[in-house]
């Protein structure tokens, strides 16, 4: 009776040990998972952390495989488990060296990014401003702007400048257009825009009037129009351009202004008597 009690004690003392052990073998096991868990956010986070964790002879892989023997035997030793521990902290710590290196690097990419928004909208700030500087100096420029109302007699044969509205058949405009340095050569269209004492725009579809567009945006009813063949840095001299209308004229004052590419660039008057 003593020897089976002594066995049976024997036998609980043994149990007791290896269920211990075992539960120390577990611990260690679920705090090995748990560094592999962080080795795997890691990978998917940063590729060059893939690299040297998948170094078969960096110090990463010697720490597995050393954990890995002992954690997966299942007879290991308290020291062989103490040992495993002391791995999976350094493992954790380099992991956490890892861990740190990546969020500075995200940092340092969120600031890039930042920088790179700002200089894309700096670049596209001075695009737009340097686009709108050739507009605006591509304009043409218009300057000794006459309008001479013409008298013609004997079918066209004599033509004289008078000042009286009953004999004027003809509003003729002159005008010289600038040199331009920037705009190109090539046939360029001016709208020119007569307005009477009245204030009313002279217009004529079947003389040519119409509508445009400035440059705001806005409609802009014109009188006539006139292409003009513009070269690059040389002055044009003396355009005339006549304007016809059915009806008389009337005496008082009358107004031109002469458009290019949405911009008033020049204007004058002449008063009829």
């Amino acid at each position: 009776i003593m020897s089976n009690k002594e066995v049976a004690e024997q036998r609980d003392t043994v149990q007791a040990e290896f269920n211990a052990a075992d539960s120390s073998r577990m611990a260690v096991e679920a705090d090995y998972n748990a560094a592999l868990v962080r080795l795997d956010e890691l990978v998917s986070k940063n590729t060059e952390i893939e690299g040297l964790l998948g170094d078969k002879d960096g110090e990463i892989a010697k720490l597995r495989n050393q954990i890995d023997a002992i954690v997966k035997n299942k007879n290991a030793t308290a020291a062989e488990l103490g040992k495993a521990k002391r791995l999976i902290n350094i493992l954790n710590g380099k992991v956490q060296t890892y861990e740190q290196r990546i969020a500075a690097l995200e940092s340092d990419n969120e600031r890039l990014g930042v920088e790179r928004e700002m200089l894309v909208e700096e670049r596209d700030s001075l695009d737009a401003e340097r686009e709108q500087l050739a507009k605006l100096g591509s304009i043409l420029h218009v300057s000794n702007i006459r309008m001479m109302p013409i008298d013609i007699k004997r079918g066209g044969k004599k033509v004289t400048e008078t000042q009286k509205a009953k004999r004027v058949d003809v509003l003729r405009i002159m005008f010289d257009i600038d040199e331009n340095r920037i705009k190109e050569t090539s046939v360029t269209e001016f709208f020119l825009r007569i307005s009477g004492p009245s204030g009313n725009v002279l217009s004529n579809a079947a003389y040519g009037s119409g509508v445009t567009k400035l440059d705001d945006g806005q409609s802009l009813n014109y009188t006539l129009s006139k292409l003009i063949e513009v070269k690059k840095n040389t002055m044009v001299s003396d355009v005339v351009v006549d304007w016809n209308q059915d009806s008389d004229y009337q005496s008082g004052d009358y107004r031109i202004e002469i458009y290019h590419a949405g911009f008033k660039v020049g204007g004058g008057n002449v008063t009829l008597k």
